[in-house]
């Protein structure tokens, strides 16, 4: 046990100063019911919303906060969490019970539990900004990559009138045309105090989102 645990403050490149709070965060409760990592899971959930939510408005300060929820919800949900504990290999620290050994890249909440216990475990052991390089050190390429993360014209539009004028858009198919399999659909759009925006598409879907994008443009939302 003391090898793996020293093995891992190596790989995070953490001395800790109470090393039982870096072995505590690696007990699964199917180990241990009493002893485990679930209340470091819980404190550390919440450090890791902490730092990325100061880093998204750091990132993106003229950004709406629509946007950036969604940004925030794509970073620190249980896939991602996972997949950073993947890259970490977190699992062969880990100390899991006779029903959880053949744990397996399917096994994303055990993973991602387990990283956040390891983020509360670092918190409690070298304070906040320890926990800030830790956390934006493994986030890094996700950050960026939120980056590319775009909402769709027809949801842009939704939110602006559901927050303005409480109230969704209307959208209306003003003509079908074409052949069976290979339909053209013009569909107008309009919301409160707006005038009325066409677009056509392939489907009703996509000719929704074009009507959609010159309203928000015209709009310069």
């Amino acid at each position: 046990m003391k090898i793996k645990i020293k093995n891992l403050e190596t790989l995070i490149d953490i001395k800790f100063k109470n090393v039982s709070l870096l072995e505590n965060s690696m007990i699964h409760k199917s180990f241990d019911r009493h002893n485990n990592n679930e209340k470091l899971e819980f404190l550390g959930d919440r450090v890791l919303g902490l730092i990325i939510s100061k880093k998204l408005l750091e990132v993106y300060p003229d950004e709406k906060e629509g946007i950036i929820d969604k940004k925030f919800a794509n970073l620190v949900n249980k896939k991602a969490c996972a997949k950073i504990a993947l890259n970490l290999n977190l699992k062969k620290f880990m100390t899991l019970g006779d029903s959880y050994k053949g744990l397996n890249r399917s096994d994303d909440k055990i993973l991602s539990d387990c990283l956040e216990a390891l983020i509360g475990a670092i918190f409690l052991d070298s304070g906040l900004n320890v926990s800030e390089k830790f956390i934006l050190k493994y986030w890094n390429e996700y950050l960026k990559k939120s980056e590319l993360t775009l909402i769709d014209p027809k949801t842009k539009l939704q939110e602006y009138s559901l927050k303005t004028f409480k109230k969704l858009p209307l959208y209306k198919i003003q003509k079908q045309s074409g052949p069976q399999h290979s339909p053209i659909f013009k569909v107008q759009v309009t919301i409160q105090d707006s005038g009325i925006f066409a677009a056509t598409g392939s489907s009703k879907k996509n000719a929704e989102q074009n009507a959609a994008k010159k309203l928000i443009t015209e709009l310069k939302i």
